[in-house]
This record gives structure tokens, C-alpha cells and sequence, in this order.
């Protein structure tokens, strides 16, 4: 038996409980990790208060769409017993159980190798567990998306999250020109110091900064036809967060929204490769790169972390352990 938050209705922190369930039995194309740490993510905050309503998501569900640990049974896969691994998405936490539990069975497209020293690198499993999603999302979406360069001028909208903490630390290590960050409170303009310069965002930027050329929009529908024209003509606006609650634009035509000779695209996190997982590694060991950690959390006290998630009272990754 093992561990593990097992949801089928709406659940808010305060309702986040711990089951004894069995330990998933390996199949074919299917690998049983041992869980050492996890990280939350707001996806997972949108499946615990709308999606699972939903009936493409599976009932009951273990939430949770990344994690690390350690292979225990290979089943019939390349993989050697305590391989040390990273896995996420491709439909963890929705289409089959994610990680919020002591045990995970998960299909190898998307579990990969850890193939850094960790102790060597100074990498504990709290601060891998921070990196997959967060960091392959912000990669994907600066390299991948907005084909960030040296002399870009990068805004980065709705910096104050794990996924804004992340591109920043990227694009300063990858040399951007300049790097703009907005937050919506002024108290947490300190939590952006890696900036070259912080606004403070009310909703419209617009002739308020200078024009960029590159536009990562982390609030979503909600600002980004205000960020289309903070951008200068071969600019690059990316849609990947949707922090401000509002996920579709109503009436959106992209004719009159658009404009002339700026680009639109978006990153959807599903599509990892143990190549791109090893490059954001080797970037983060070369480049020394400090993992932002807003606060741990040991399993047992799940239900704290998921209430200070919900109450957004935690400033960066929330990461749980396991024993």
C-alpha cells in the first residue's frame, strides 16, 4: 500500500486528504518510480477546482503533472533499476495518476534520465523537483517560441510565479539585452532583482514602456492584446500562462488585434525530450544558475502546501519531499 491524495470532486485545500491505496502494478511501456520530491503548479490548481469536473479527466485522480525519483521496476523498458529520473506531462495528473502520491506508474515517453551528478552539482531533490515543468516551460517558450537573442529586449509579463522566476534566470544567463519584468503589487518588486527593470503592471502597458521585440505573456487573454502592442514590428508575443484567471478572449479578431508584422504563438508544455531535458540541465549546471524555492513542504503536510498554493501565500515553487 502507499500514500496518496486520490481527488473526484471539486477539492480546495482545505479539503486535500491523504489515502492508503495499492502500489500500481507495471505494464508493458510502463515504469513504477519511487517518489522523492514533486513541485506544484498552477495546472494543477485548475484541475482541482474546475477540470475535474470534466469527463476526459480520469475519476478518481491522483493529481500532479511532474516529479522526480527513482525507477523500482523497469517492466520491460531500457531503464535500469534506481535510475534517477525526471518525469512530466503527456497526461500525468489527468489522463492517468500523476505524482501526489509515494509511488507513480508512468509511461517512459515521458520519464527521463537524470544524467548529472547530483551531489557533484550540488543538486538536492528538492531543487530538481523544481525544475521539470517550470523550467521546460520557460525554456520551450524563450528558445522554442520567441527564438530569444543577445539583443533582445524581453518583457515578461506576470513575473512574480515559478515559471517568471525561471525565464528570468534563463534569459540573464543567456545574455538578453535587457529584460523587463511586470508584477501587479509593488511589495514584490524585490522578488524580481534579476531583472534590468521592474513595472508595475495595472492592465495596460501601452505607450507606458518602451516597444520590445519579445513578449513572454504569463497573465494570458486577460493582457495579451495590451502586450500584441507593447511589441515592435518581427517582434514575437508568446501565450503560455494564464495567471489572470480569464483563458479565451471573446469576439479575438486577429485581423484588427494583431498588429502589422508582429507574431503570435503559444507554448504548450506536453511534448518533452530527454534531449531538451538534458540541454536545461547542462544550461543550469553551466551557468550556475540558483533554483528559486519558495518554500518546502514535507508529504505528510500536503494539505499545507495545497492551502498556501490556494491563498497564494507562498512567493515561488512549492516543492514537497518525500521520506
Amino acid at each position: 500500500m502507499m500514500k496518496a491524495v486520490c481527488i473526484n470532486e471539486v477539492t480546495p485545500g482545505e479539503k486535500i486528504a491523504l489515502s492508503h491505496i495499492p502500489i500500481p502494478k507495471v505494464k508493458p511501456g510502463w515504469v513504477l518510480i519511487k517518489i522523492k520530491a514533486f513541485g506544484l503548479n498552477h495546472s494543477e490548481k485548475i484541475l482541482r477546482h474546475l477540470e475535474i469536473k470534466e469527463s476526459y479527466t480520469k475519476h478518481p485522480i491522483i493529481p500532479g503533472i511532474e516529479c522526480v525519483g527513482e525507477i523500482i521496476d523497469s517492466s520491460d523498458t531500457q531503464f535500469k533499476p534506481y535510475t534517477k529520473v525526471v518525469a512530466l506531462m503527456g497526461g500525468m495528473g489527468r489522463s492517468f495518476d500523476g505524482s501526489y502520491a509515494e509511488y507513480a506508474l508512468l509511461p517512459i515517453h515521458h520519464v527521463f534520465e537524470i544524467k548529472f551528478d547530483l551531489e557533484k552539482n550540488n543538486l538536492t531533490w528538492e531543487k530538481i523537483a523544481s525544475i521539470p515543468e517550470t523550467y521546460f516551460t520557460a525554456w520551450g517558450s524563450l528558445f522554442e517560441c520567441l527564438e530569444i537573442k543577445k539583443e533582445d529586449i524581453l518583457l515578461i509579463r506576470g513575473a512574480t510565479c515559478a515559471l517568471g522566476y525561471a525565464a528570468i534566470n534563463i534569459a540573464k544567463a543567456f545574455g538578453c539585452k535587457k529584460i523587463i519584468a511586470t508584477t501587479h503589487k509593488e511589495k514584490k518588486k524585490n522578488l524580481l532583482k534579476n531583472a534590468d527593470e521592474i513595472i508595475i503592471d495595472e492592465g495596460k502597458l501601452e505607450n507606458k514602456i518602451e516597444k520590445v521585440n519579445k513578449v513572454l505573456e504569463l497573465i494570458g487573454p486577460k493582457t495579451l492584446l495590451d502586450s500584441l502592442k507593447c511589441c515592435d514590428k518581427k517582434g514575437i508575443v508568446c501565450q503560455t500562462g494564464i495567471l489572470g484567471g480569464l483563458e479565451e478572449i471573446n469576439k479575438f479578431d486577429p485581423i484588427k488585434d494583431i498588429p502589422n508584422g508582429v507574431y503570435l504563438t503559444g507554448f504548450f508544455s506536453n511534448y518533452p525530450t530527454q534531449e531538451i531535458i538534458d540541454k536545461i540541465f547542462g544550461f543550469i549546471i553551466e551557468n550556475k544558475i540558483d533554483i528559486n524555492i519558495g518554500k518546502v513542504y514535507n508529504f505528510s503536510n500536503i494539505k499545507e502546501a495545497i492551502i498556501a498554493q490556494d491563498n497564494h501565500s507562498v512567493d515561488g515553487k512549492i516543492v514537497v519531499t518525500l521520506n
